[in-house]
C-alpha cells in the first residue's frame, strides 16, 4: 500500500478530495491542517444558528492511500496537469507497511486512573482491582477517550463533586458537546438523578448513546443542542476557546441557581478572555490544570440573567 502526500489551500482541497476519491481509486482520503501543532493551527467548528466553518483549513494536508505505487503515481500526475489546481503540491509518496491496526489502536489505550476509586477502561481490558467505579469505552468516531487532559479534569471534576459529598451539583447534568458521551457516562455513574447529552454531531449523538449502553446508565441523549431543557444543577462544556465564549449567554442560561458551569478545551493562556467573556454572567476560576491546559469553573448566582443588566 503506498500514501500519497498532498499540500494544497483551501479552495482546492474538496475537488481534489472528490477526484481522488472518485475518478483516482483513492482507498480512503483525510485532510488535516497543515499547521496542526503550531502556532498557526486553527480549529473548525460550528454550532446552531452560526455562519458554517470552512470546509478545510487555509493551509491542509491530504493523505490518499493507493494498492500500487504506479496508482499514487499516476493520480500525482493528472491532479497537477489541471489547469485548476494552481498551488497544489506533490509532499512524497511512500509505501505504508502492512500492520494490524486494530491491535495497534489498542495497544495505545490502557486502563486510565481519574481517582484512586474511578477508572476509564477500554473493553479489552480488566478493570484494576482499586477500581469501584469503571467507565467502559472505546475509541471511535466521536471525541473523548478520557486520554486527553481536557476530559480527564473534568471527569476528576465530576468524581470530587460525589467523593466529596456534593452530590447537589449532580441533580440534573447538562453534557454539551457530549462527543463520545463520556462526562455524561461519568455523571451517571456518580449518582446523577438525571442527564441531557447534546452535540451538532450525529456521529456523536449515536456514539453517546451506544455508550450509554454499554455501561448501562440511562441518558436523555437528546440531539442537536437547541433540544436542552434547562434549568440543571451542573452544565460541562469541553469544547475549544472560541466556541465556548460565542456560547456564554446560552450556557449560563441553562443554569439553576447554585450551578455548577464546568468549561475546558481552553489553554492556559486563553484563560483570561474566556473569564471576560463569562463576565456578566458569573466569575470562573481555575479549578485544575494540566499539560498547558486549564478546567474553568462558576458558580450561578441568579442563572438566566446577565449581572449588572
Amino acid at each position: 500500500m503506498f500514501e500519497l502526500v498532498l499540500h494544497a489551500p483551501e479552495a482546492l482541497v474538496e475537488p481534489i478530495g472528490d477526484a481522488l476519491a472518485d475518478a483516482l481509486d483513492a482507498l480512503s482520503v483525510s485532510v488535516e491542517d497543515s499547521d496542526a501543532d503550531t502556532e498557526a493551527e486553527h480549529a473548525l467548528f460550528g454550532e446552531p444558528g452560526l455562519p458554517a466553518p470552512a470546509s478545510a483549513w487555509a493551509r491542509s494536508t491530504l493523505r490518499a492511500l493507493f494498492a500500487e505505487r504506479a496508482q499514487a503515481e499516476a493520480a500525482a500526475t493528472r491532479l497537477l496537469a489541471q489547469d485548476w489546481a494552481e498551488g497544489l503540491q506533490v509532499q512524497a509518496i511512500a509505501e505504508v507497511a502492512e500492520q494490524d491496526w486494530v491491535r495497534i489502536t489498542q495497544s495505545q489505550f490502557a486502563p486510565i486512573a481519574i481517582t484512586p476509586r474511578f477508572w476509564v477502561v477500554p473493553s479489552w481490558h480488566d478493570a484494576p482491582p482499586q477500581a469501584q467505579r469503571v467507565l467502559r469505552l472505546d475509541p471511535g468516531m466521536a471525541f473523548g477517550t478520557g486520554t486527553h487532559p481536557t476530559t480527564r479534569m473534568c471527569l476528576r471534576w465530576i468524581a470530587e463533586q460525589a467523593e466529596q459529598g456534593r452530590g447537589e451539583h449532580l441533580q440534573r447534568v447538562l453534557d454539551y458537546g457530549c462527543g463520545s458521551g463520556i462526562l455524561a457516562i461519568a455523571a451517571a455513574l456518580h449518582g446523577a438523578g438525571g442527564v441531557d447529552a447534546v452535540d451538532i454531531d450525529p456521529a456523536a449523538v449515536a456514539a453517546t448513546q451506544a455508550n450509554a449502553q454499554a455501561n448501562r446508565v440511562a441518558l436523555a441523549v437528546t440531539g442537536l443542542p437547541q433540544t436542552a431543557r434547562g434549568p440543571y444543577t451542573t452544565v460541562l462544556a469541553n469544547i475549544l476557546a472560541s466556541p465556548l465564549k460565542l456560547l456564554a449567554p446560552l450556557l449560563c442560561a441553562q443554569l439553576a441557581p447554585g450551578a455548577a458551569l464546568v468549561l475546558a478545551g481552553i489553554l492556559v493562556r486563553q484563560t483570561a478572555e474566556l473569564q471576560q467573556a463569562y463576565a456578566p454572567w458569573l466569575p470562573l476560576q481555575v479549578a485544575d490544570e494540566q499539560e498547558g491546559w486549564v478546567l474553568l469553573v462558576g458558580t450561578a448566582t441568579d442563572a438566566a440573567a446577565p449581572r449588572g443588566r
